[in-house]
């Protein structure tokens, strides 16, 4: 599939550092080495014109086929489902706790030591935060880890809110490494442009049927 392009490198750590045209990419090439039609098709020639986003300097066009089997990024109502643990769900405030510390890496314990007060950057840098290997705590309701913190999620969809308008940024869920208690809330949301990096930034994907 390439190259790792991530700042922290382990069999069992999230990816990261990626783009949202690296995950439409990754989703076109893992479809076609399991021989499965890709979901995607990405014109990397063709200017979207949809794409209004003043920090995108690609605004490479991406179609779909929606009778597609291949992997996608999963809507942002599809990664909600999923993180507030689907027909199982019990309602919780992170994905699979009330209790952020439980089933969530975030800025307070990703780190050498537990931090406190309020978000500090420099003490988040000093203290040697990172992602960590998937799995180690609690899974949520459908036994899906991380669903809530480590690192933040691309999704399929456009970021619209009262504020921004269709066609500027990409949105993303779950918060991460770095993230406030608030961004690793299952139903928060927040919003990056496609072109868009970071250390705690990674991507989850699905299987269109």
């Amino acid at each position: 599939m390439g190259n790792n392009p991530s700042k922290y490198i382990g069999d069992s750590l999230p990816v990261e550092r990626v783009t949202w045209y690296d995950c439409i990419e990754y989703c076109i090439k893992r479809s076609e080495k399991e021989q499965l039609k890709p979901y995607y098709l990405l014109s990397k020639e063709i200017v979207d014109k949809d794409n209004i986003g003043e920090y995108d300097s690609l605004k490479w066009t991406v179609t779909i086929n929606r009778g597609a089997n291949g992997y996608r990024l999963p809507t942002e109502a599809e990664w909600e489902y999923a993180a507030s643990g689907g027909a199982k769900s019990k309602n919780f405030t992170y994905s699979g706790s009330n209790d952020i510390n439980t089933v969530a890496w975030y800025w307070k314990n990703s780190g050498r030591d537990e931090l406190s007060g309020t978000w500090s950057w420099p003490n988040i840098e000093q203290n040697h935060n990172s992602t960590k290997p998937v799995g180690l705590k609690q899974p949520n309701e459908l036994g899906i880890y991380d669903m809530s913190g480590n690192v933040r999620e691309w999704c399929d969809d456009w970021y619209i809110d009262h504020q921004t308008p269709m066609g500027v940024t990409r949105s993303q869920r779950g918060g991460g490494w770095m993230g406030s208690e608030l961004r690793c809330q299952s139903a928060s949301r927040d919003n990056f442009e496609a072109t868009g990096k970071g250390s705690d930034q990674g991507f989850r994907i699905c299987r269109n049927k």
